[in-house]
């Protein structure tokens, strides 16, 4: 095996600029960015060269082979065993994504590697096909990286496996000769047929049989003549230690026109194992499994504790529905449902599709990680497997979440292994032999999907015996015969306990923190660990449902502007190997420049990561003793300096609509000069408020928050007669009050808490009470940021608790209550914090009541409060709006009414396209008038 030259990371760097047309990358960023896939595996690599196409590597390849450095094919960074992770080159394919050719008549389409998968898929979707693979992943993982691990997902049983829809490759080996891979030899390397020849009983005996999920070792079977050797099928799985991937023939399949979604209820995981293998017969699509223990909530499924998710598909929704009911019928579940509404359907596929992140989480808070995480058993096995695997994981105490793809076999599941310790290591690797015995007992594979990388390698000769795996080393030499190509993977691997990710973290808890981190054991590394890289804050385009996360990555496609990117830059400032300067470090700080602090990532991400958390954290330490930019100054303390600038409002809004006067007061604020300045209030909510007659005692506070009370008092004008027209009389706080938003999202810690603590000893005895907060960022900021800031004073979370949407208030204090019919469309959005924090339902089903039809979009404006206004960042701003909320707005009825509960949403609409959307206060309250 080539060993890495002690070549100067310089010299390297500086030959393959030379060479690539692409970028190459040798630093810090981009080395931290790359430590790390979706495993429990960390490597340090020396740099990172993005190709521009095939030339292109194949010339990269060649400059690392003179120098001696490995390289590692990375595609979507999402692989679960480690093989996406090394030591000396990590080659990103993100430049070669394109479809290059799809031909409906023979079902094929020619691709590169770095095609996201749904990108195929959307490419296909037309002409009623689809590429039958599909991992949880779909999202953001890339035809390459499927290849390299021979990936699966929920459809394996109607469709196959990667290698089962692979026609063709073109491969670039170490060192840049190329090659194009098939059936009948095509494309071999010299040696290979040799070796398949003499060793032909060893491979016709060494698999084992009725086993469609067996991903583990390499697929040397598929070169039996009896197969038609297959150089391509055996490629598959090879996870990046045979050749790099450059363009790939994929065959495509018939998806149906319409799909039914039968749930089976069973009485547990074991019942529901059993019961799967004989569904096969039926023809379904997909024959997945559950627990109660990965669905505590279990609302709307039907009666059991596990589950099956078994699609079925038919030219016709009436087809699709038949086909499901004979299939309920000739099963045994306890209980059954047939769900034909799409929307019902992704909602369901949404909780199986985040089950590798939400199972990272115990429901006490526990941590749980990958490592064996698609072990497959032959179906009819997976019964008495899945009691045996329970019972190891009594024997060694630990606990786990099993579900999967149970119509293969195939068991994913995290488990609460302790990583951190020498002793919970050593445990692990125990735990791991004993369960690789027990895999091998029921006839099954270590990896049914994911691959073997560092994770399982080690372990390959119980599964196969020494002469197969030996057999394994002798393709990897024919193949890559210097050794360059992804080493330690696969085969001579690494220990399944060495380069665990964990070990460079604190051993002791981070402290001087502002924020509590509840949910971490109060240890900001804790939180930090929570990403364990599943990606799908990666995915590239507007999903299907109300998602927000993540719109920066989708505004610039940057992995460091991803939720998984900044977290890996906080994981290595935390190690400080690579990023050396703590919560100094500029790379760290230009990642999170970007980040909206939308807090999508706190509802979106499967495992809670809360990035606009971080980010605060991180500028609070970043900025402590220096000198802060204008915009922290001025748009930081905005609740202070409206306040002074209240009495001279109109003097101030004159000067404002005044050219010189205007650019030179943004240049001073740190302001993009294309913002339009905000018009401030002539009378404040609270100046307007005190004019009122005093409400009777025992109704809720109304929040004049600080947006509502200086820039927007119409709003709450409105609130206030809506509620007063459903009998809810309100009061205003006895004094001023702030919920500490701008503050927190600049970083101001210490001021937050300071301005938090004066709100809460303004409200004295009134605390408990409701409290109707009409801004959404500041209801969110009322319920997360005060108590995790605060979290040794109970008055915080007294007054987090009692805080209530105008929406939840209705509900609340006037359930009986019928607001004016309005009956017309609406379009808009739903205010990420809302969408984050506080959820919509009640602001869905008053919308309802009110006649308001249509779907809100999902995403974030991209205004954000400071974020769109601060100098540098408009572009960016103005990318996020055009993701989801413009095109919504431009798409909706001419007579459609623009809803939009946030500030800073009504001004992006209106800066950017002079659109105005009101809040529904005001339009609830415009309804009160009656028609015209």
């Amino acid at each position: 095996m080539a060993q890495q030259r002690n070549t100067h990371s310089g010299d390297l760097a500086r030959a393959l600029r030379t060479a690539v047309r692409g970028d190459v990358d040798f630093g810090v960023a981009a080395r931290a960015l790359t430590t790390m896939d979706a495993s429990n595996y960390r490597r340090v690599p020396l740099g990172v060269v993005a190709p521009r196409d095939a030339d292109d590597l194949a010339a990269a390849l060649a400059v690392c082979r003179d120098h001696g450095t490995p390289v590692v094919p990375r595609g979507g960074g999402t692989s679960i065993a480690g093989q996406a992770t090394g030591t000396g080159v990590v080659i990103d394919t993100r430049h070669m994504a394109a479809v290059l050719a799809l031909d409906p008549d023979s079902r094929t389409a020619v691709v590169q590697p770095g095609v996201v998968l749904d990108t195929l898929r959307a490419a296909a979707g037309p002409h009623g096909l689809t590429f039958g693979p599909d991992p949880s992943t779909h999202s953001r993982c890339t035809i390459g990286g499927m290849i390299g691990n021979n990936a699966c997902g929920a459809h394996t049983v109607a469709w196959g496996t990667t290698a089962d829809n692979i026609a063709e490759l073109a491969v670039t080996a170490y060192g840049g000769a190329t090659s194009r891979l098939g059936p009948g030899w095509a494309g071999a390397p010299e040696g290979l047929r040799g070796l398949v020849d003499s060793h032909l009983a060893l491979l016709r005996t060494g698999y084992p049989q009725d086993l469609p999920r067996r991903i583990s070792g390499y697929a040397l079977d598929a070169l039996l003549p009896e197969h038609g050797a297959d150089v391509a099928r055996a490629f598959c799985g090879s996870e990046g230690t045979w050749g790099v991937v450059t363009e790939a023939v994929v065959r495509l399949v018939e998806t149906p026109p319409a799909r039914a979604l039968a749930v089976l209820g069973h009485a547990d995981e074991s019942a529901a194992a059993e019961a799967a293998a004989g569904l096969l017969p039926y023809g379904p699509l997909t024959v997945e499994g559950m627990a109660r223990d990965l669905v505590p909530h279990a609302t709307g499924l039907p009666r059991g504790d596990a589950w099956l998710f078994v699609e079925t598909g038919g030219a016709t929704q009436a087809e699709a529905r038949a086909h499901a009911a004979r299939l309920i019928r000739a099963s045994d579940a306890l209980d059954a449902a047939i769900v034909t509404d799409p929307a019902a359907q992704r909602a369901l596929w949404r909780i199986r599709e985040d089950a590798a992140g939400t199972a990272t989480r115990m429901p006490d808070g526990t941590e749980a990680w990958p490592g064996w995480e698609d072990c497959a058993v032959p179906p009819a096995r997976l019964g008495p497997y899945l009691r045996d695997f329970r019972a190891l994981l009594g024997e060694y105490g630990l606990r786990g979440a099993p579900y999967g793809h149970f119509g293969d076999g195939c068991v994913h599941v995290r488990i609460d292994f302790d990583l951190l310790s020498a002793g919970g290591v050593e445990r692990f690797r125990a735990f791991s032999h004993d369960l690789a015995d027990l895999v091998v007992a029921h006839g099954g594979s270590l990896s049914g999907e994911h691959g073997d990388g560092q994770a399982r390698a080690e372990l390959l000769p119980k599964m196969y015996g020494p002469d197969l795996v030996q057999l394994f080393a002798h393709a990897k030499d024919v193949w890559d015969p210097a050794g360059g190509l992804n080493p330690g993977m696969l085969v001579r691997p690494h220990s399944l306990t060495d380069n665990l990710r964990f070990a460079v973290l604190p051993r002791e808890p981070v402290t001087g923190t502002a924020f509590a981190y509840p949910g971490d054991g109060g240890d900001f590394a804790g939180a930090v660990r929570r990403c364990v890289g599943v990606a799908k804050c990666r995915t590239p385009g507007p999903s299907a449902g109300p998602e927000v996360m993540c719109p920066s990555f989708r505004a610039t496609g940057e992995e460091q502007h991803s939720t998984r990117g900044r977290a890996r830059l906080l994981h290595e400032m935390l190690a400080g190997e690579i990023v050396t300067d703590g919560w100094r470090s500029e790379e760290v700080h230009e990642a999170l420049d970007l980040c909206l602090s939308c807090k999508g990532c706190r509802s979106d991400c499967p495992v809670g990561v809360d990035m606009a958390t971080y980010k605060a954290e991180f500028l609070h330490h970043y900025y402590a003793g220096r000198r802060r930019p204008a915009s922290h100054l001025v748009m930081g303390r905005l609740p202070q300096w409206l306040r002074a600038a209240a009495p001279l409002a109109r003097p101030l809004n004159a000067a404002a609509r005044q050219g010189p006067l205007a650019a030179l007061a943004k240049r001073a604020a740190g302001i993009a000069p294309q913002r339009v300045l905000p018009r401030l209030a002539p009378q404040t909510l609270t100046s307007w408020f005190a004019t009122l007659p005093a409400p009777e005692a025992g109704g809720p506070l109304l929040w004049p928050d600080t947006f509502t009370n200086h820039l927007a008092p119409q709003v709450g004008r409105a609130a206030v007669r809506v509620l007063s027209a459903a009998g809810i009389g309100v009061r205003l706080p006895p004094g001023r009050v702030c919920c500490g938003l701008t503050y927190v999202s600049t970083g101001q810690l210490d001021r937050a808490r300071t301005v938090m603590r004066h709100t809460l000893d303004t409200l004295g005895p009134g605390l408990g009470r409701p409290v109707v907060v009409l801004e959404p960022s500041c209801a969110a900021a009322l319920r997360t940021d005060l108590p995790e800031l605060l979290a040794d004073d109970p008055r915080a979370h007294r007054l987090a608790a009692s805080v209530r949407t105008f929406a939840q208030a209705l509900e609340e204090y006037a359930p009986d209550w019928a607001p004016p019919r309005l009956d017309r469309p609406v379009a808009g959005q739903t205010h990420c914090h809302q969408h984050a924090v506080l959820g919509d339902a009640a602001e869905r089903r008053l919308r309802e009541k009110a006649g308001l039809t249509g779907e809100l979009s999902g995403g974030c404006c991209g205004l954000a409060g400071n974020f769109g206004f601060e100098r540098g960042h408009y572009e960016i701003s103005v990318r996020c709006a055009e993701d989801q909320l413009l095109p919504a707005v431009r798409s909706a009825p001419p007579d459609a009414a623009l809803l939009a509960d946030g500030f800073s949403c009504r001004t992006q609409l209106q800066d950017l396209g002079l659109y105005r959307a009101r809040h529904l206060a005001e339009m609830l309250a415009e309804g009160l008038d009656g028609p015209g």
